[in-house]
């Protein structure tokens, strides 16, 4: 047992919605874009980029997946 709540779970969090595989890259490239002006000496900063850039990363594996499922 962890003294801590992950950040994701995936046995317990469900993806809600998928997105396209465009509108996924699309977002994964805004926030790439958004998060590489943060200031690494700033750990909030940080905390924020590695938190925006792992919900984009999972919605694009996710829109992969569906991808994937498609074809």
């Amino acid at each position: 047992m962890t003294s801590y709540s992950p950040l994701h779970d995936p046995e317990k969090d469900a993806h809600v919605g998928v997105p396209s595989l465009r509108q996924a890259i699309d977002r994964a490239r805004e926030v790439l874009a958004e998060k590489s002006r943060a200031n690494i000496h700033d750990q909030d900063e940080m905390i924020r980029a590695a938190v925006g850039l792992h919900w984009v990363l999972l919605d694009l594996l996710t829109a992969l997946d569906a991808e994937r499922v498609v074809r």
